[in-house]
């Protein structure tokens, strides 16, 4: 059966990527970036699980990098919500079209085929999850990729003339969503975050970003692979043994280091010797 998927055309662009392109999975390379610091947030490994530290109040985007050489459609969750439709995240859901060898930003909670709510790093009750009933899979970000199914032959018919052009209908295309309550601001949210409290994403401010219904026949029922990428706070990953702190190395003074060299003079340069 064919299913309706979203093809951003506008925030997706095709390019050559480099070998060994950074980001999490095979088919495609999936990145985090911080919207508000403007950087790739780097990828930390513990216990085969992909981690990254957001920043509260910081804005963020998901970006899907089709390495496959074939469209893929990804269905993308946060926090256990489908970014498309705002249900409880399952893989067989509405998803995004990324062509083959390109890029597809996921900035926010799509309201419309016009507009999304911005993601932003925040404290989990301030999380949309939570605020929606859900907190308990807060602080995971998922994306399932599935391959397009082949087309099956078939025969060609001679052409007929017709009196008149078939015209598309756009009434079939589903209703948007219902608008979800207005958050608070980002920068109150990030005031309010302590050290200890686990990070959410929250439902933030209304951007423009069209995008169209299209059909993409699945290969599988099953997703051909499931990128998963865990997030928290700094202070949090670094309690958890996820990153490692950067101590000031140590001193280890040598009682016998050698001959006995020429001080310097404060001026610069070797001081005269007496």
């Amino acid at each position: 059966m064919k299913r309706l998927a979203l093809a951003a055309a506008a925030i997706a662009a095709a390019f050559a990527l480099p070998a060994g392109a950074a980001g999490v999975g095979s088919l495609a390379r999936v990145t985090v970036i911080d919207r508000t610091a403007n950087r790739e947030l780097p990828v930390y490994w513990k216990d085969g699980r992909a981690w990254i530290a957001g920043h509260p109040g910081n804005e963020y985007t998901v970006r899907v990098r089709n390495v496959a050489g074939e469209d893929l459609l990804a269905v993308v969750s946060v926090d256990g919500v489908n970014v498309v439709s705002g249900e409880t995240a399952r893989v067989s859901q509405s998803g995004y079209v990324v062509g083959s060898y390109a890029s597809l930003d996921v900035s926010g909670w799509r309201k419309s085929l016009a507009r999304t709510a911005a993601f932003y790093f925040t404290t989990l009750p301030d999380s949309y999850a939570a605020r929606t009933g859900r907190p308990d899979d807060v602080g995971v970000i998922g994306v399932a990729l599935f391959r397009r199914k082949p087309p099956e032959p078939v025969a060609v018919e001679p052409w007929r003339p017709s009196p008149f052009a078939k015209q598309e209908s756009a009434a079939g295309a589903p209703a948007a969503p219902p608008a979800a309550e207005r958050s608070e601001s980002r920068d109150s949210a990030a005031k309010r975050a302590q050290p200890g409290d686990p990070l959410g994403t929250g439902h933030g401010r209304s951007e423009r970003s069209p995008a169209q219904w299209v059909e993409f026949e699945r290969a599988s029922p099953y997703p051909a692979e499931t990128i998963v990428i865990h997030y928290d706070s700094t202070a949090n990953l670094v309690a958890q043994g996820v990153i490692r702190p950067r101590y000031p190395r140590p001193r280890d003074p040598d009682p016998f280091p050698g001959f006995v060299p020429d001080p310097v003079s404060r001026y610069g340069g070797a001081a005269p010797g007496g």
